[in-house]
């Protein structure tokens, strides 16, 4: 069997988007610590992933949307950045201490401005 970081792995190349997107990492399972996630396929440990802090979720939930869009959040229009925020907050993103400070340096606005995408959301 091919080792648990090798993405030709059927199970390790299905995973690994979902691993990706979270800004998580696999590791093998025999390296694994108590808040990793041992994940088995068949009865045996395939591989472990390692959750990322929320705060760095966040920031790479962050990246992944401005990569998404091709263009720095901060240049987005209001519009758009009304949409950033109702996707953040599907995603958690303000129960994340400091997450509205985080998402308005992201957007380039207040965090007032930000308060008043999500009421709007509402």
């Amino acid at each position: 069997m091919t080792g648990p970081r090798d993405d030709r792995d059927p199970f390790v190349a299905a995973v690994k988007p979902l691993v990706d997107a979270m800004g998580g990492e696999i590791v093998a399972p025999d390296e694994a610590g108590t808040d990793d996630v041992v994940l088995a396929w068949q009865g045996e440990d395939v591989l472990a992933v390692r959750l990322p802090q929320l705060a760095d979720s966040l920031d790479h939930i962050l990246l992944a949307l401005e990569r998404k869009r091709g263009v720095p959040l901060s240049d987005l229009d209001r519009k758009a950045k009304q949409e950033v925020v109702r996707i953040l907050e599907a995603r958690g993103a303000f129960a994340v201490r400091h997450g509205v400070e985080t998402v308005a340096g992201a957007l380039g606005v207040s965090r007032f401005t930000v308060y008043n995408y999500l009421n709007r959301s509402t």
